[in-house]
């Protein structure tokens, strides 16, 4: 699912994935050479170069929304004179409600969703299938469904409220399959209510009933600036698998990724350990899973790319262990969403995957093996690993 980054845009690629589908502690780091200290985490922070989602440290919070604090959610159920609901509302608010559990725990309690809903279907004025939920949904329409949930709702919700909506249609509105993001365009008049500018919002299809609920964390996602990390052309989920929730969201890690979270400041800069320049660094990095510790390990290639190591622990949907280990990843800030502004670099390309899990999923690096990149001189090294963590080195020549 995407958010689309101009007026005109048409949205042909928001429906490419349903197809396919804090506390901070000092970094644990040394530098073994050259003898100087390390250096600062921020001078491996990338620069946007795309002008909308990306991979870029300099998020623009005037289109984008903050993502930490708490953000007031409100949603709203709309039905259609050509779909109406005979349903309770009950159902939807239960698919979605873990969002908010799972939003909480990905980023260390950092970012958290107050969902509220008005528990009650809004009738839209126009039937379901006016409203262009195909492969080429532009902006404007997009903003018009948005409008006429907003209008219709206004009555009786004070939007002064919240910060974002979430717009979930009944499930007899087959017409509404896909879930795009809406982000408003600072030079238009937008969509107004109660006085206040309707930023950001969600709009729900039929594909939140076979994703489940991080189909919301994935969209909200969008609203902090982040891309979407599966490819709008050929195979849907080449370049990160599961490994992130803006990737495949049903993957068996949905984890955000560290250097997201990083991005998102959920991850402090004591937590991420930086090589900008020739030298060699040994880090001891905990699992991005849980809370605490070092959690990547970066190592600068150019203006716009870098290549990330952290810890990670990955198991299928079934409960079955996919891959852990360390995970090595390059970064293209450069990048625009869905032509692989992440692509993970996987260490056992050959090994047959076990039932629930993908062979990018076995992606991870086992001690003793190490990652290298002859033109930039980049070379990471697995040393060790274990429950608590892996220990890499990084080396630039």
């Amino acid at each position: 699912m995407s958010a689309l980054p101009t007026r005109l845009r048409p949205l042909a690629v928001a429906a490419a994935l349903v197809a396919g589908p804090c506390l901070a502690v000092p970094a644990t780091a040394t530098a073994t050479e050259p003898a100087a200290s390390p250096a600062p985490a921020g001078s491996c922070a990338l620069p946007g170069r795309t002008g909308w989602t990306d991979e870029g440290h300099t998020t623009d919070r005037v289109r984008f929304q903050r993502s930490t604090g708490t953000h007031r959610v409100l949603t709203l159920y709309v039905d259609f004179p050509d779909a109406p609901a005979t349903d309770s509302t009950d159902a939807y608010a239960a698919q979605l409600a873990p969002a908010a559990d799972w939003m909480r725990t990905a980023s260390y309690g950092r970012s958290r969703l107050a969902l509220s809903s008005l528990k009650r279907w809004i009738r839209m004025p126009a039937d379901s299938t006016s409203y262009g939920f195909t492969r080429d949904l532009t902006f404007e329409a997009h903003e018009k469904y948005v409008r006429d949930a907003i209008t219709a709702a206004d009555p009786y919700a004070d939007f002064s409220r919240y910060d974002m909506v979430y717009i979930v249609p009944t499930k007899a509105a087959a017409a509404i399959s896909f879930s795009p993001t809406y982000l408003y365009d600072p030079a238009t008049p937008g969509v107004t209510a109660d006085g206040t500018r309707l930023k950001w919002a969600v709009t729900f299809g039929q594909d939140m009933w076979r994703w489940g609920y991080k189909v919301a964390d994935h969209e909200t996602g969008h609203t902090f600036g982040l891309p979407d990390l599966y490819s709008f052309t050929g195979a849907t989920h080449q370049y990160v698998g599961g490994w992130d929730v803006m990737g495949n969201i049903a993957g068996p890690a949905p984890q955000y990724l560290g250097w997201h979270s990083w991005k998102l400041g959920w991850t402090r800069d004591a937590q991420v350990a930086c090589l900008p320049a020739r030298g060699s660094r040994t880090v001891r990095l905990t699992p991005v899973e849980r809370p605490g510790g070092t959690k990547i390990a970066v190592l600068r290639t150019s203006e716009t790319t870098a290549y990330a190591a952290e810890s990670r622990r990955a198991r299928g949907n079934d409960g079955t262990a996919c891959s852990t280990g360390v995970l090595i990843y390059k970064v293209d800030s450069a990048a625009v969403t869905g032509t692989g502004p992440v692509r993970i670099l996987n260490a056992q390309p050959s090994t047959t995957p076990p039932a629930g899990c993908t062979a990018l999923d076995l992606a991870a690096y086992a001690p003793g093996q190490s990652f290298t990149d002859p033109t930039t001189g980049a070379r990471i090294d697995v040393l060790s690993g274990g429950g608590s963590g892996d220990v890499v080195r990084l080396t630039k020549s």
